[in-house]
């Protein structure tokens, strides 16, 4: 009987020795004839109880070394058929043929618009200044004459550094005005873009972040008929030529006199309608002749020196031109919705 039960493992052992399958799908089937839950080879483990006690252990082992012949017969069987379904699958590219397109990105909307506005001041002789974003409380509000009791000053509109007063995430960008006025006598003439931070709640129409581009011109003999002039040709610019602009009185510390400017957007569709609140007007921006205060500051004669500044909010710009109605989404990042602005301007 045990002469029997040893023929059969020989058997199985020449079957795994001498099989060939060349496909995956062959291999597989070798796998699952050798080597799956119902495999050939586990029945003659039970085969042992018909075998002599003296020769048990040479059978476990006969067995055992059927099984581990099987599982290597497999590995390398496996990797010679994935090694010719790739060749063969490489036989076919034809390395002649264009590559697929790649996905081109898009600007996005806030970009857009601010390089827009860059675009348009640096035609009548702004340059751009940029500086850093991290900044201390004399450029962001003292040199600016931000009393030390203004309400801009307190936490709760603004993001100090951890365990620091004097350092903060500036809140305009005028403090890259008060940096350039620091370290050049005029002529000036610069725009100042970039990110800003206040300490607000965030909802449809305001962000804790936001854009902006700010604009400062010194020079002797400037005068609020240049300010006009400068921003009467950015609005026709912007908005179109037949564009229609009004300067209300405001107040701002670091401008004397100050005002706030609006663009006549008409009520004649809904949109206009809507965003002027059934006005026509539009307040785009805040600007003003330079505080004198501010350039004795930054070490600028104030009797020989005057100037302008001026500041755009690029959000709500933005949302104008492209009919966004909650300034979150510029900030999520959502590819479907960015990939609306992809041939815009």
């Amino acid at each position: 009987m045990s002469d029997v039960v040893f023929d059969k493992v020989k058997e199985v052992l020449e079957e795994v020795e001498t099989a060939q399958p060349q496909t995956t799908e062959e291999v597989e089937q070798f796998r699952i004839r050798f080597l799956g839950s119902k495999n050939i080879i586990k029945p003659l483990f039970g085969e042992i109880r018909n075998v002599p006690n003296d020769q048990k252990k040479a059978y476990g082992q006969y067995v055992n070394s059927v099984k581990q012949a099987a599982e290597a017969k497999y590995t390398e069987l496996k990797a010679n058929a994935e090694a010719a379904a790739d060749a063969a699958s490489a036989q076919d590219i034809d390395l002649t043929a264009p590559a697929d397109p790649i996905g081109i990105g898009s600007r996005h909307p806030v970009s857009i618009t601010m390089n827009r506005m860059i675009d348009i001041f640096t035609r009548i002789g702004f340059t751009v200044a940029e500086d850093r974003e991290i900044e201390d409380d004399w450029h962001n509000f003292t040199a600016m004459n931000t009393p030390e009791d203004h309400p801009a000053r307190d936490m709760q509109d603004t993001f100090y550094l951890r365990n620091s007063t004097e350092m903060l995430l500036r809140t305009h960008t005028s403090s890259v005005q008060s940096r350039v006025m620091k370290r050049q006598q005029p002529p000036i003439r610069i725009i100042a873009p970039g990110r800003v931070y206040r300490n607000e709640t965030i909802s449809a129409r305001s962000h804790c972040q936001f854009h902006q581009v700010e604009g400062l011109y010194v020079d002797e003999n400037v005068s609020f008929a240049d300010l006009k002039q400068t921003l009467l040709y950015f609005a026709k610019e912007m908005y179109g030529p037949e564009t229609k602009i009004r300067l209300r009185p405001s107040f701002f510390p670091f401008t004397e006199p100050s005002a706030e400017m609006d663009v006549y957007m008409g009520t004649d569709d809904e949109k206009s309608y809507r965003l002027t609140k059934g006005t026509g007007w539009l307040e785009v921006l805040g600007c003003g002749m330079v505080d004198p205060a501010v350039l004795d500051n930054c070490g600028i004669d104030s009797e020989k020196y005057s100037g302008f500044a001026f500041g755009i909010g690029i959000e709500r710009s933005a949302m104008q031109f492209y009919d966004i109605s909650d300034i979150r989404w510029l900030f999520e990042n959502d590819v479907r919705f960015l990939q609306q602005f992809a041939s815009a301007w």
